[in-house]
């Protein structure tokens, strides 16, 4: 299956957040870059994504958690730095699920409780 064009929100999240705060950050996501095709996390967060995933009936991709610090974000989070060796880790997962090529449409979007942030990439071809 092809990358192309596959639009993918990725999440990251204080441990002290509950479903509504990533679908709230999806909402707000959706509302600015329209609608997606999966959701992902890192796979030691994968959980809290796959109920919200079952609850809207969208396909949830895990991403393995030492891939994080390979990708390059557009937010730098000293926070997230510290905790996962990258500057966004709803930005980070969002690129790696949706393929090699893929790119952020925007920065990270962050949840009104800001216990909750989710990013959009969408995968292309060269």
């Amino acid at each position: 299956m092809t990358a192309q064009g596959l639009r993918v929100a990725g999440f990251g999240f204080r441990s002290e957040a509950a479903i509504e705060s990533l679908a709230q950050a999806l909402d707000q996501l959706t509302e600015q870059y329209g609608a997606i095709d999966k959701l992902a996390a890192a796979h030691s967060m994968l959980p809290l994504v796959e109920e919200l995933g079952r609850l809207l009936g969208i396909e949830v991709i895990a991403v393995v958690d030492a891939k994080l610090p390979t990708v390059t974000t557009l937010t730098h989070s000293a926070q997230s730095l510290q905790a996962r060796g990258t500057g966004s880790v709803a930005e980070a997962v969002a690129l790696l699920a949706a393929g090699p090529n893929a790119e952020l449409v925007g920065p990270r979007i962050t949840s009104a409780d800001r216990k909750a942030t989710a990013a959009l990439a969408k995968g292309i071809t060269e």
